[in-house]
């Protein structure tokens, strides 16, 4: 593009420093994993030309010149940096207003391309329908996963009978695909900051449906268990990418309809795992079979990630500002990450070395984590209990066992008509004060915490031959509802609570679940046998009663705990 000759004129005399020049606002403009909205222009366009002493108003008079001349969406003109660039984790709000210059003596004017106000091609000025889909979708994609993780479950025997393993071996197909599940955001999630959302989708559900082949054909169970791991690693990218996509399309005001709709999918999934086996084994007479439809189901998702469009700002940015450079021929067209790109040591560091550090120093991080993983324990748990209560008690065949899920079911359910209620109160105490802090996001898991120990209470002691099935399938339900309305709850808390280290938080917070959801079935067998059904389900019980107080306490304290944190907001 070309540029007025008096501003080639500016550009190239002697730099002075930037503070020399008196200026109000010098805030970088802000992109979407640094809490960017699709804002007034007005709210980022400032302009910095750093020339010799003459006259500021001067100085204006060119830079509104090339700001007429620049095309929709190039919001800013700037030759400063940032030295050292902030993380992807730090609050930019919170930097100085003063920073370092920066003069390229090749590009001496950058243009920081970033959106306009009601921009057509910003996710967050998407219809809302579309959104909705989009959310559904991706929704769909954590149910594929979570479904695979316990499909298996419906038919555990013929894999026993077919290979001659032990029944604590074949429960190994459970967990390993569970540890997949752990170890897969390792990568999924800095390499979508690198690449994006929708190519990560792409490879790893392809991957994902492939690996189900060869479970389905295996003449041997360590080919399963080997490959029930990648199908864990590769499906791992839903549940590690689904909320930074509904994230890309939603701003923070408005988003939390679509997390609390969101929040029953990692847990609907596992549920209906059983239910379907149980079926497909009936009607099949072959555990193979299980994994066929798995497949299906998994290339469906596959299919679909296809067709999903890019949501992750920076990388559509980085397309705007590539399309601006080819059609103007002026290389100065960036984007902020592409000007001051984070370092690979830092993404290595926040998703491999940071969320152990603050495991291990982070109250709130630890009991929350640990309170999310005894539940998701639990619901694991329940995949080899429920067969040992209908089975043995009430002697269910695998399709009737996997029918008992539906109390489950049914209360996350409910649990979804309730979140919005509990989104409500959180929107009036904003209206009221004037802000709300991370605490008030805990109403819903006070709320919901004493259905988990109720519900098992009622399973403990309603197993028995002499009580009706309906007994413990009614159970499900308080189970199924505190179980959402928990996860829903404490997620968004972790949140608010680290919102300039969410990435770590969360990152931890899976490490822990997915290790009580992997260890939790290679005993509770063991466990029933040896106490008795009652006793085992009461032990259950008296954990889940155990970390009641947890959401009361830290709805009490949290703040004066958030006040002594090095990575809390």
């Amino acid at each position: 593009m070309d540029k007025p000759s008096s501003v080639s004129r500016s550009v190239n005399m002697n730099k002075i420093r930037l503070n020399d020049i008196e200026k109000k606002d010098t805030t970088l403009p802000k992109s979407n994993n640094r809490r960017s909205t699709c804002s007034d222009a007005s709210t980022i366009n400032d302009t910095y030309v750093i020339q010799e002493p003459i006259p500021l108003q001067e100085t204006t008079s060119y830079v509104e010149q090339i700001r007429e001349q620049l095309p929709p969406g190039v919001l800013a003109t700037r030759t400063l940096s940032i030295q050292p660039y902030p993380s992807k984790d730090t609050d930019l709000e919170a930097l100085p207003s003063r920073v370092l210059s920066h003069h390229s003596e090749k590009h001496p004017l950058t243009h920081y391309v970033n959106w306009e106000e009601n921009d057509p091609e910003c996710p967050y000025n998407w219809s809302k329908s579309y959104k909705y889909i989009h959310t559904m979708v991706v929704a769909l994609f954590v149910v594929s996963a979570a479904f695979g993780s316990s499909v298996i479950t419906g038919r555990l025997d013929g894999v026993v009978e077919s290979f001659g393993c032990s029944h604590e071996v074949a429960i190994l197909q459970v967990s390993l695909m569970v540890i997949g599940f752990m170890i897969g955001p390792l990568l999924w999630s800095p390499a979508s900051e690198v690449m994006g959302r929708k190519p990560i989708y792409i490879v790893a559900l392809g991957l994902y449906t492939i690996f189900n082949i060869p479970c389905a054909v295996a003449t041997n169970i360590e080919t399963v268990l080997v490959c029930r791991f990648f199908c864990g690693f590769f499906a791992s990218v839903a549940l590690t990418l689904a909320g930074g996509s509904i994230s890309d399309i939603f701003p923070t005001e408005t988003r939390g309809y679509a997390v609390a709709y969101f929040a029953a999918a990692p847990y609907a999934g596992p549920v209906l795992g059983p239910i379907v086996g149980g079926w497909i084994s009936i009607g099949t007479q072959s555990w193979r079979w299980i994994y066929w439809v798995n497949m299906i189901f998994a290339g469906v998702t596959w299919i679909l990630s296809i067709f999903l469009p890019e949501t992750y700002h920076p990388v559509l940015l980085a397309k705007r500002a590539k399309r601006l450079r080819k059609e103007t021929g002026d290389p100065t067209y960036v984007t902020v990450e592409e000007e001051f790109p984070v370092p690979i040591s830092e993404l290595v560091q926040a998703n491999l070395i940071r969320p152990f550090v603050m495991l291990a120093t982070e109250p709130i991080l630890i009991l929350m984590s640990l309170y999310i993983a005894i539940i998701y324990a639990l619901l694991y748990a329940f995949f080899f209990a429920y067969p040992i209560i209908f089975g043995r008690i009430y002697h269910m065949n695998d399709g009737f066992i996997g029918l008992t899920f539906i109390g489950i079911l049914i209360g996350a359910g409910f649990a979804l008509i309730a979140t919005p209620y509990f989104e409500k109160i959180y929107r009036n105490t904003i209206q009221k004060n004037g802000k709300a802090t991370p605490e008030d996001r805990l109403m819903g898991m006070m709320f919901a915490a004493p259905f988990v120990p109720i519900s098992l209470f009622i399973f403990s002691w309603t197993s028995y031959p002499w009580v009706h099935w309906i007994g413990p399938v009614i159970s499900g339900l308080p189970f199924g509802f505190g179980m959402v309305l928990l996860y829903y709850s404490a997620n968004n808390y972790l949140i608010d609570c680290f919102s300039r280290y969410v990435t770590s938080a969360l990152a931890a917070k899976v490490l822990v679940r997915s290790s009580s959801g992997a260890a939790f079935p290679l005993f509770i067998e063991q466990m029933y046998d040896r106490l008795g059904d009652q006793w085992a389900s009461t032990l259950l019980a008296f954990i889940s009663l155990a970390i009641v107080p947890i959401p009361f306490a830290f709805y009490r304290w949290g703040a004066k705990i958030r006040a002594k944190s090095r990575a809390a907001s």
